[in-house]
C-alpha cells in the first residue's frame, strides 16, 4: 500500500529536513508538507504544500479528508524559551494542537503517528547524569510540562484507541539547513553562523553548562528508524530517551578554534534561558532505543563541527 504521509510544522527546524528525507523515500507527491506559514522554497518546491492551523479544527479535519494520511507527523509547537515569554499559548499550541490530530488520527484511522517529545520533560529533582528512562519528572517550563502531559496523551490514545502513536525525547539539536525555533540549545547553532560572520560569539548560557546535543542527520534517521521498527518491538508509548552527545559552549567553542583558530567565546550572563538548562540533564541513557529499535549514534562533537562549518560557509 502506498503511504501518504502528513507533516504539519513543516517549516521548522526538524520539519524542513525530515520532510526531504521523506520524500526521498516515499516519493514528493506522498508527502504532503503543511505549516501556519507560507512555505519555505525548497520545500515549496519539491512537493505539495498545505496552510494548516492545528489550533482550526475545521481546517485540519479537511485537510485530514482531503488526503486520507496514512501516517502523520506532528512537529507544530512552541519551544522553551519562547514558551516562557507566551505561556498560555504555548501549552495550547502544544497541547489543543497535539489532542485535535489525535482525534483525527483515531477518526480516519492512520497507520502511525510521530509526535516529539524532548529532555525539557526531565527537571530539577531528575537525575541530571545518565537520566533514565524512567524516573522522577518535575518539569518547571510550560514546554516541559506540555511536552510531559503530552507523552501521557500519547500512551492514552495507544492503550485505549490502539493508535500507533511514537515519540522521541529529543535532545538539543544542530542543523544548518534551517533556523533554529527559539529553544535553550539553540546557541549551538547560533554559534556557527556567529563564527563564520564575525568571528566571536556571546554565548547566552554559562562556561561549563553541559547540555545533551545531536547533529540532525543523526535525529532524522533516528525518527525514521522508530517509524519504520515493527509495532511489536515498540515497547514505550510515552517517548523514547535519545541521548546524542553531552558538550558545553566552551567545548564546542574548543573544537571550533581547531579548525578556525581566531575564533573568540565570551558568555552573557544572566539570561533567562540559564534557569531553564540548568534544570534539564547533563547526559541521556537512551538504552531502550538501542534495544527496541537498533538505534546507534554516528556524529560525534569534532564531526558535527566540520560538517557545520563546511555547509553553512556555502550559504551564509
Amino acid at each position: 500500500m502506498t503511504e501518504k504521509i502528513l507533516v504539519i510544522g513543516a517549516n521548522g527546524q526538524i520539519g524542513t529536513e525530515l520532510v526531504n528525507a521523506l520524500r526521498q523515500i516515499h516519493g514528493a507527491d506522498s508527502v504532503i508538507a503543511s505549516d501556519i506559514n507560507s512555505p519555505t522554497y525548497a520545500i515549496r518546491h519539491s512537493g505539495p504544500f498545505e496552510l494548516v492551523n492545528v489550533l482550526d479544527k475545521d481546517n485540519l479535519h479537511h485537510i485530514f479528508n482531503k488526503h486520507r494520511p496514512t501516517q502523520v507527523y506532528l512537529l507544530a509547537a512552541i519551544l522553551s524559551a519562547v514558551g516562557e515569554q507566551k505561556p498560555k499559548m504555548a501549552w495550547d499550541l502544544n497541547m489543543t494542537g497535539l489532542l485535535h490530530v489525535l482525534d483525527f488520527a483515531v477518526e480516519f484511522k492512520v497507520k502511525k503517528v510521530f509526535w516529539p517529545s524532548s529532555i525539557a520533560v526531565f527537571g530539577p529533582h531528575s537525575p541530571q547524569f545518565d537520566t533514565p528512562q524512567y524516573c522522577v519528572m518535575d518539569p518547571n517550563t510550560v514546554y516541559g510540562f506540555s511536552k510531559l502531559a503530552g507523552e501521557r496523551w500519547c500512551e492514552y490514545y495507544f492503550n485505549k484507541y490502539g493508535l500507533d502513536v511514537r515519540s522521541i525525547r529529543y535532545p538539543g539539536l544542530i542543523g544548518w539547513r534551517a533556523n533554529p525555533g527559539g529553544g535553550t540549545t539553540d546557541y549551538a547553532v547560533h554559534i556557527f553562523h556567529e563564527a563564520l560572520k564575525q568571528g566571536k560569539y556571546q554565548s547566552f548560557l554559562s562556561a561549563n553548562t553541559a547540555l545533551p546535543m545531536m547533529y540532525m542527520d543523526d535525529a532524522i534517521r533516528a525518527t525514521l528508524m522508530l517509524m519504520d521498527a515493527p509495532a511489536d518491538k515498540i515497547t514505550i508509548r510515552s517517548s523514547y530517551n535519545l541521548a546524542g552527545i553531552s558538550f558545553t559552549p566552551t567545548q564546542l567553542a574548543d573544537e571550533i578554534i581547531k579548525i578556525m583558530p581566531g575564533f573568540e567565546i565570551s558568555y552573557a550572563g544572566s539570561d533567562p534561558r540559564q534557569a531553564i538548562a540548568d534544570s534539564w540533564p547533563k547526559s541521556i541513557d537512551d538504552s531502550y532505543a538501542q534495544k527496541d529499535w537498533g538505534w546507534q549514534l554516528e556524529y560525534d562533537l569534532p564531526k558535527i563541527v566540520a560538517d557545520m562549518l563546511v555547509n553553512l560557509k556555502k550559504i551564509i
